[in-house]
């Protein structure tokens, strides 16, 4: 696409994988939320100061920002995350006519209204800054993150556990990226079981990976010994071994990292993400999902979107998202 006939898109909440859209000639503009705040489509409007080719919601984990969105009347995107979360995404997620799933074990919990073709399996992204970095290592095991009784009490617990077994482990909070880089091998913890961003930077940076063995695709998209190695979920004597037959080799560990990072830069780039939601909107017939989803509004509405909208009405504290819900629901 040229610069003159670059389609506009108004990306609403986290940028992600937006920059890749830009590079494959769209015209993003972004909409960032602080806080809460609710959009209805004329908000959408003043914000892009054109009827846009499409309105991406990139997930913030917060209560839905578009107002109405069944009856905007051009492409709508929603790159979902959080719904290990809430509850509420899938049937949100039928007013759109694209949804970007980032679990893929969430999957069949979309497919009500939205076509195969269109809900699609979306991993997490790394961000072009994730980049390996030649560090001494200080630390034979590394983790990073929070760690508080009252809000990670599963992860603070098992890493007690780990700690009593492996004298070299090290826990701390920071920029993940200074840190990573100084350690023999990263850990990665999913206490809900889901595919988390971590195990995307951690490779990103060229770090060798040992992070529980989990569903949502984990396996679809690395290989076990090749990419990076696993260990049961909240058995710290089968981390121990792990990591101690890491620490024992280092050129198994290195190829292990070095490989890992080659998967990362040949498949789970922005560019490559971006391009997945390019190639899908090439191949459907934009106008005729525009048309559809429009005539069957009212029947979303009701069946789907209508008892979220009433939810969030109640939910909020203030008059201005309060009234643009009841209008949403109203129709």
């Amino acid at each position: 696409m040229s610069n003159e006939t670059a389609k506009t898109i108004a990306w609403v909440g986290n940028t992600f994988f937006r920059t890749g859209m830009d590079e494959l000639g769209y015209r993003t503009v972004h909409i960032p939320i602080r806080g809460q705040l609710v959009f209805t489509w004329d908000d959408i409007l003043r914000a892009t100061g054109e009827e846009p080719f499409a309105v991406v919601y990139a997930d913030r984990s917060i209560a839905p920002p578009l107002a109405g969105v069944e009856a905007y009347p051009c492409l709508t995107v929603f790159h979902c995350i959080d719904t290990h979360i809430h509850s509420w995404y899938p049937l949100y997620a039928q007013g759109f006519d694209i949804c970007l799933v980032s679990l893929k074990d969430h999957l069949d919990r979309f497919t009500p209204r939205l076509k195969e073709s269109r809900l699609l399996w979306f991993p997490p992204i790394v961000m072009d800054n994730d980049v390996p970095v030649e560090m001494e290592k200080e630390w034979d095991l590394l983790f990073v993150g929070k760690v508080d009784p009252e809000l990670t009490p599963a992860r603070m617990k098992f890493l007690g556990e780990v700690a009593r077994l492996v004298p070299g482990l090290h826990v701390t909070q920071g920029e993940y990226r200074k840190l990573f880089p100084r350690a023999k091998v990263v850990l990665n913890i999913a206490e809900r079981g889901d595919l988390n961003f971590r195990v995307f930077e951690a490779l990103a940076c060229g770090s060798c990976l040992l992070t529980p063995k989990i569903e949502q695709g984990l396996f679809d998209l690395f290989e076990e010994g090749v990419h990076l190695v696993s260990y049961e979920p909240d058995n710290a004597e089968d981390l121990m071994l792990k990591l101690n037959m890491l620490l024992a080799d280092d050129e198994l560990r290195e190829r292990i990292a070095r490989q890992g990072n080659e998967l990362i830069e040949n498949s789970h780039r922005i560019i490559h993400r971006a391009t997945t939601l390019h190639n899908t909107i090439t191949e459907m017939n934009v106008e005729a999902a525009i048309a559809n989803r429009l005539k069957a509004a009212p029947l979303l509405r009701r069946n789907f979107l209508k008892s979220i909208y009433l939810h969030w009405a109640e939910q909020v504290a203030l008059p201005e998202l309060q009234k643009k819900y009841l209008q949403a629901a109203r129709g």
